[in-house]
This record gives C-alpha cells, sequence and structure tokens, in this order.
C-alpha cells in the first residue's frame, strides 16, 4: 500500500472522473467464436465466466490509487453511494484527498461490469450511480490551487462542467473522454478539445474523435500542446510541439488482466509533467506505470515501491536509466518545477 505519510501538501492534480467497484469477469474463449456477423441485428449471446471478482476502480480512483503509487497526492472528485465507505477510508489511507466526493446515501455507488476473453477483447458496461451527483460539485477552488486538472468519463454533465471550471480556473485541462467519447456530442468534444493543454486517448477513441468532429491526430496536434495516443501492448505516441516521441511497451511478466492499464498510464505520464522531464522519459514512465497495472486482476491490486520502479525503469529502458531517481517517486514533485504547459484561452459554456 502507498504511504501516506510521504506528504501533507496540497495536492497538486484534481481529478474528475468515475468512481465505482469494478465486476471483473473472464471468459474462458474468445467472443468471436459466439457472434455471428451476419446475425448482429437479432444479436443474442451468454458467456460462462471462469471468475468473478468486485474491487475498487472507477477511471478516478484508478487515476488516484496510480498517482499515489508514484508519491503524488490528488484530489478526486465525484459521488460515492451508500457502500462507499470502506472505498473512501482506503483512499484517505493512501493520500487521496476526498472531500470534493460526494456522500450519496440513498444510491449505490457506480459500477463497471468488464468481461475480457482470451484474446484481452473487452466487453463493458456502465452504471453511473451516485456519479450522476458529480456534476452539483464544484472544482473550481480545487483547480485554482492546483497545477494539473484532469476530466475522464464520467457524467456528460459533470465533464462539461468541470472542464469548464478548470480551464476557467488557469489549470492545465488534461481532457480523456475515453468510455464516453461514444456517448459525447461533437459540440462537447470540440469544446473540451479547444480548453484542453493535453488530450489523451486510446486508438480506437481517436477513430470516434474524428468520426464525430472531423478532426484526426494530425489537426488535433495542431490544437492541443500535447496529444497522447495509445496503442496497447503496441505503445504509444506522445506529440508535442512538431515533435512526434514513439514509446515502447513494458513487457508484463505476465499478462494478467488489460483492465486499468490506461489509467495508470495517465497517472505515469501526470508524473512526468509534474517532474518537467523529457517526453521521452515521461512517456516511459507512463509506459511501465500501465505494465505495472496489467499484471494483476484487478485496477487497484498491483504495488510497488519508488525504488522497485526506478530499478525496472533502469532495467527495461537501459538507454535512459538513471534519467529517473528514487527520490522523484517518494515524495510529490516540487512546486517551483515548471511544468510546460499553458491554458488556452477557450472559453466553456457550462
Amino acid at each position: 500500500m502507498p504511504d501516506s505519510s510521504r506528504s501533507t501538501t496540497a495536492p497538486s492534480v484534481v481529478v474528475s472522473a468515475s468512481i465505482a467497484f469494478d465486476y471483473i469477469m473472464n471468459f474462458p474463449g474468445s467472443f468471436r467464436d459466439h457472434i455471428l456477423p451476419d446475425k448482429v441485428h437479432v444479436l443474442s449471446v451468454s458467456f460462462l465466466y471462469d471468475s468473478l471478482r468486485r474491487l475498487r476502480g472507477g477511471i478516478g480512483g484508478n487515476i488516484a490509487y496510480n498517482l499515489a503509487l508514484l508519491g503524488e497526492p490528488s484530489h478526486l472528485v465525484g459521488g460515492g453511494g451508500s457502500d462507499f465507505h470502506e472505498y473512501r477510508s482506503f483512499l484517505g489511507s493512501i493520500g487521496v484527498d476526498t472531500s470534493l466526493v460526494l456522500d450519496v446515501p440513498d444510491q449505490l455507488t457506480g459500477a463497471s461490469f468488464m468481461t475480457t476473453d482470451l484474446d484481452g477483447n473487452q466487453i463493458a458496461g456502465f452504471f453511473p450511480g451516485a456519479s450522476m451527483a458529480a456534476e452539483t460539485i464544484s472544482v473550481w477552488k480545487a483547480a485554482a490551487a492546483a497545477r494539473l486538472g484532469v476530466v475522464g468519463a464520467t457524467t456528460l454533465e459533470a465533464m462539461r462542467r468541470h472542464a469548464s471550471e478548470i480551464a476557467g480556473a488557469g489549470c492545465p485541462l488534461v481532457y480523456d473522454p475515453s468510455q464516453q467519447v461514444v456517448a459525447i456530442s461533437a459540440g462537447d468534444l470540440n469544446a473540451g478539445i479547444d480548453a484542453a493543454s493535453v488530450l489523451v486517448g486510446n486508438d480506437y477513441e481517436y477513430a470516434m474523435i474524428e468520426q464525430k468532429t472531423g478532426h484526426n491526430v494530425e489537426a488535433l496536434v495542431d490544437k492541443v500542446q500535447l496529444v497522447a495516443v495509445t496503442f496497447g501492448a503496441h505503445g504509444s505516441e506522445l506529440h508535442w510541439s512538431g515533435e512526434r516521441f514513439s514509446i515502447p511497451a513494458v513487457p508484463a511478466e505476465p499478462m494478467s488482466d488489460p483492465t486499468g492499464g490506461g489509467d495508470a498510464y495517465r497517472a505515469g505520464l501526470l508524473k512526468g509533467v509534474l517532474l518537467g522531464l523529457d517526453w521521452r522519459v515521461t512517456g516511459r514512465l507512463a509506459a511501465l506505470a500501465a505494465t505495472y497495472a496489467v499484471e494483476t486482476h484487478g485496477t487497484q491490486e498491483h504495488f510497488y515501491t519508488a525504488e522497485e520502479f526506478v530499478a525496472r525503469f533502469d532495467r527495461s529502458f537501459p538507454e535512459f536509466a538513471g534519467a529517473a531517481s528514487t527520490k522523484q517517486f517518494s515524495e510529490p514533485a516540487a512546486d517551483d518545477v515548471a511544468i510546460p504547459l499553458e491554458t488556452p484561452n477557450a472559453k466553456l459554456t457550462v
């Protein structure tokens, strides 16, 4: 478990995204063997799972957990239901500020239902539950005191409001629509992109963004300072100031469950930005953080010390050995380190 005694400083990252319990199921076969392309209009399938676990999760909770592993406290924003007490206590024990997680006693905490087959494909569903209350929470004050603000997938209303408030408070916005890219309108996508300093997503999500807005990755690079594109086991790309940095993935030892790898990647990316590191180093920190997550079954079940993280970084990327130090991951990034991000002047409508 991360050491909550590392820091008593105010969180440098505000994270607004879903808070949920994950119901993770494994299907010991391949979805493709059970879905007939010419019958999708009358689809009726059933899968027999060989495992089921209920674990702490949600995009916001996962990012906050991984930031804590990396020595960085965060301010989590969202709603927790009548079953959230133990989850809240756990987050507090690792140094996550949950004062902006609203208690919603007449609702259950959100729930994600994820089924993974032997090919690593996933079918997922989400019940927002208490997350519906997130739109009533103002993040303006927290964002004004933070160095980075993240808006990830949660209710569309909360995403719209919190992106507006983070950017309006002068805090660089990390915009990550992820699973909500299917439901979010083109207008809201464009507004979030225009206000963002950083845009993060996987290659499928960028294809959906292009379908809805007409902006492919090349066009987005001209609109957003830092664009991160992930490709799962094939690594990722960072686009910055006309340059493209190709980031290799770190092989899993072994691969257990891909769920949560993207959230861990984002935490590593945020930490590298806060440390002001070279983009090639920042991308590799993110890649390693992601690999730790996919090596365990569950999104918050992995753990490492700062010493273990740095030692594995040096082994995984010998050409960058020594670029990261144990001290950097055992305490928050110093406030006097300049981060290379500015806040666009875009105005969002709440």
